[in-house]
């Protein structure tokens, strides 16, 4: 079991790199994940006991510091069990009358407000998106009971470190039932089918 997660956003793959070897190297963590994403950035991920994931985040961010391509950066003790999960790839079902959107401009400042809300509001972490086929972009997908839900939104726009990163929130109080079945499948453009709700006007070709 992971007692703690850091994850790392370089400008450039050589940083990123330069610095997983040294993150490695420093401390004995788990590689849970590195690569390039969308636009040409780096991501690495490690995550083991408490000491060991932060003596592995320090090495990284000193690494990224000294060639001015670190971007942004997280280290979660203790992360909240979806989090956990959606960054193994797990996806839960939308549940609940309410659904908001959350971007940000990176993907540890992602980690960081998503954190910090789950562990405050009773709401469900449906999908959690990072950089890839975003631009960059990191986006997750929050369901749950209206009230919490508007709470998760308010809590992760002023989560510490957030402000500089957010790029949008949206608030669905009554989701779309159909809508609410295409979110279950992704939020993907290339994963979304065609629907056609009953009582749709469609022309005849």
């Amino acid at each position: 079991m992971r007692q703690a997660l850091a994850l790392l956003e370089f400008g450039g793959a050589a940083a990123g790199i330069l610095a997983v070897d040294r993150m490695l190297k420093k401390s004995p963590v788990a590689l849970l994940r590195c690569g390039t994403v969308h636009p040409g950035r780096y991501l690495a991920l490690v995550g083991g006991t408490v000491a060991a994931t932060e003596e592995a985040h320090q090495a990284g961010v000193a690494s990224g510091c000294e060639c001015t391509l670190l971007v942004d950066e997280v280290c979660l003790a203790d992360p909240h069990p979806q989090l956990s999960a959606a960054i193994d790839g797990a996806r839960r079902p939308c549940e609940g009358d309410a659904v908001c959107i959350i971007e940000l401009g990176t993907s540890p400042g992602l980690l960081r407000a998503l954190d910090a809300v789950l562990k405050a509001v009773p709401v469900t972490l449906v999908e959690m998106r990072l950089a890839d086929d975003l631009g960059g972009r990191a986006l997750a997908v929050l369901g749950g009971d209206l009230p919490d839900v508007q709470a998760a939104l308010e809590l992760a726009r002023a989560a510490k470190g957030v402000a500089c990163e957010w790029l949008g929130g949206t608030l669905l109080p009554r989701l779309d039932e159909t809508l609410r079945d295409v979110i279950n499948g992704g939020t993907s453009f290339r994963a979304c089918p065609a629907v056609e709700p009953a009582g749709a006007e469609l022309v005849e070709g």
